[in-house]
C-alpha cells in the first residue's frame, strides 16, 4: 500500500484553517486606547504581556482581595438578532463588579474572555468598547483579557463572553450580614431593567408576543428597554458606605429577591418585604402579564425593578437613602428584618 504524497498539494495557513491574525492584532489596537481610559491608581502593566500587573494602593492596612466572575447568559442572543452588541459589555462588567461591591469592596481591575467562532472586528470592538465604558464607569481598570476565534465552535455571527474582577475590601471592613438583627431597614434601589437575568424567559415572551409586542416600555423603544444593560451601582454605593454603617448588601441577580437576600441573611432572621413599596414598571408588567406568572414567580425569576438591596439600622435608613438619592440613585424603603420563625427567609405581603 503506497502513502499519499501531499507535499504538491497548496500549503494551508492559519488563515485558510478559519483564524484570522490579522483581525486579532487590529481588534486589540481599537481595544488599547478604549482600555487606557480606565487606567487607575496599581496598573504596573496592562494589554499586550503575557499577564497584567496590578499593586493593591498602599492606603489600604489589612487588604483582602475579593473575586467575581461572570457573564451575560441569553440575553446574547438578542443582541445577535437584533445587532445591538454596544451595551452588553457593560452587562459583563456589572454583573462581576456588583457582586464584588456586595462584600464592601472596591473593584480594582477586570479581564475579559471573548470567544466566536469567526472575528468580525467592528462586533467585537463594540462588545470590548462597553466592557471598557462599564470599567471605566465603576473605576475599574481594563487590564487584560483574551480573544479567542474558534473556527466550528459558534455558529456565524454569534460570540460568548466572559469576565473576571478583582477587589479590595479592608479585612476590618468586610459586609458579612453577621450583625443583622429584627427592626433593621431593606433598602432597594431600582434597577435599570431585567439586567442580565432571566432571558430565557424573557425571550419566551418575545416569541409569544410575537407582532403585538408593545413600541415602547416605560418610554424607550421595546428593544431598547429589554436590552437596557444592568445598573452599576459601584461609585454610589462605595460613597454611602463611608458615610453610614450599612450591615449588609444583596445584588439581586438569578434567583431575584427571593433567593439573593437570604444570601447575606443570618440564621434566624428574615426579610419582610412590602407589596407595593416600589413600583412595577411597565417592562416588569408586560413580562408578567405575558408570561402569566404569578407574584412569587415574577420575585423568583426576574430582581422586578430592584436591583441591589441595602440592610442599615432603623436609625441611618433616612440618612443613607438620602445619601443614595443624591448620587442619583431611586431608593426605596421595602421592607424590615423580623425573626425567621418557620417562614421562608423572604416574605413579600
Amino acid at each position: 500500500m503506497t502513502q499519499k504524497n501531499v507535499s504538491s498539494a497548496s500549503p494551508l495557513s492559519y488563515k485558510d484553517a478559519g483564524v484570522d491574525i490579522d483581525a486579532g492584532d487590529a481588534l486589540i489596537e481599537r481595544i488599547k486606547p478604549l482600555a487606557k481610559k480606565t487606567m487607575r491608581e496599581g496598573v504596573l502593566a496592562g494589554i499586550g504581556g503575557f499577564g497584567a500587573l496590578f499593586e493593591v494602593p498602599k492606603r489600604y492596612k489589612k487588604p483582602v482581595l475579593v473575586s467575581g466572575t461572570d457573564g451575560v447568559g441569553t440575553k446574547l442572543k438578542l443582541a445577535f438578532e437584533w445587532n445591538m452588541h454596544d451595551t452588553v459589555g457593560i452587562d459583563l462588567v456589572a454583573m462581576s463588579v456588583n457582586d464584588v461591591l456586595v462584600q464592601g469592596a472596591e473593584p480594582l481591575f477586570f479581564l475579559d474572555y471573548f470567544a466566536c467562532g469567526k472575528l468580525d472586528v467592528d462586533t467585537a470592538a463594540a462588545v470590548v468598547g462597553g466592557v471598557a465604558k462599564g470599567c471605566e464607569l465603576s473605576g475599574c481598570a481594563l487590564i487584560g483579557g483574551e480573544t479567542a476565534e474558534m473556527p466550528g465552535m459558534y455558529p456565524a455571527g454569534e460570540y460568548d463572553l466572559a469576565g473576571f474582577c478583582v477587589g479590595a475590601v479592608e479585612k476590618s471592613k468586610i459586609l458579612t450580614g453577621a450583625d443583622i438583627e429584627p427592626g433593621d431597614v431593606v433598602l432597594g434601589l431600582a434597577s435599570s431593567g431585567v439586567h442580565s437575568n432571566g432571558f430565557s424567559l424573557v425571550r419566551k415572551c418575545i416569541e409569544r408576543a410575537g407582532a403585538n409586542a408593545p413600541a415602547t416600555l416605560d418610554g424607550k423603544p421595546f428593544k431598547q428597554a429589554l436590552m437596557e444593560p444592568t445598573r452599576l451601582y459601584v461609585k454610589n454605593v462605595l460613597a454611602a458606605l463611608t458615610a453610614h454603617p450599612v450591615k449588609a448588601l444583596a445584588h439581586i441577580t438569578g434567583g431575584g429577591l427571593l433567593e439573593n437576600i437570604p444570601r447575606v441573611l443570618p440564621e434566624g432572621t428574615a426579610a419582610h418585604l412590602t407589596k407595593g413599596s416600589w413600583p412595577q414598571t411597565e417592562l416588569f408588567a408586560w413580562l408578567q402579564a405575558t408570561a402569566g406568572i404569578d407574584d412569587f414567580e415574577m420575585n423568583r425569576t426576574f430582581n422586578n425593578g430592584i436591583g441591589m438591596v441595602v440592610v442599615i439600622e432603623a436609625a441611618q435608613a433616612g440618612a443613607c437613602a438620602a445619601t443614595l438619592r443624591a448620587a442619583g440613585e431611586t431608593v426605596y424603603a421595602i421592607g424590615v428584618i423580623a425573626e425567621r420563625g418557620d417562614g421562608a427567609a423572604v416574605l413579600v405581603r
